[in-house]
C-alpha cells in the first residue's frame, strides 16, 4: 500500500506503526530488505539466503515492495530481460531500524549471528 501526503487512506488504522506494518509486517518482507541492504540485487541472490524463501512468495513480495516504493526493478541483460533490485530512499531509510532489530535480536536471541555483506 503506498501512503501519500495529498490523500491518506490507511489499511487498519492512521497509527503509524499500523501503516508501517501494512507494508512490512509479514514474515518474509524484512528479511528481503536485509538482503537489499547487505548487497543483493538478483531474484537467484534473494533465492540463496538462509531461509529458503518460496519463489512464488519472492515474486510477490518483491512486487508488493515495488508498488510500495521501497524498491525499483532494473533491467540488467536484455535477451532475455532480466531484472534488478535496488532500494530507494524510502527503503535506505529502513537501514537504522533492521540495525536496531540485529541489536536487540542478539540480545535476545543468544548465538544468533548478523550476515555478511555481498561483495
Amino acid at each position: 500500500m503506498t501512503h501519500n501526503t495529498t490523500q491518506q487512506s490507511f489499511e487498519r488504522s492512521f497509527c503509524p506503526v499500523a501503516c508501517a506494518l501494512d507494508d512490512l509486517g509479514d514474515k518474509w518482507t524484512l528479511l528481503i530488505i536485509r538482503d537489499l541492504l547487505l548487497g543483493k540485487k538478483r531474484y537467484q541472490e534473494f533465492l540463496a539466503s538462509p531461509e529458503h524463501i518460496a519463489t512464488n512468495i519472492l515474486a510477490d513480495r518483491l512486487k508488493k515492495l515495488e508498488s510500495a516504493g521501497f524498491v525499483l526493478q532494473q533491467a540488467y541483460q536484455q535477451k532475455p530481460v532480466r531484472y534488478q533490485y535496488v532500494l530507494t530512499q524510502k527503503g535506505k531509510d529502513l537501514r537504522p531500524i533492521l540495525q536496531a532489530l540485529v541489536k536487540w535480536g542478539k540480545t535476545y536471541y543468544p548465538g544468533s549471528r548478523v550476515l555478511d555483506a555481498v561483495e
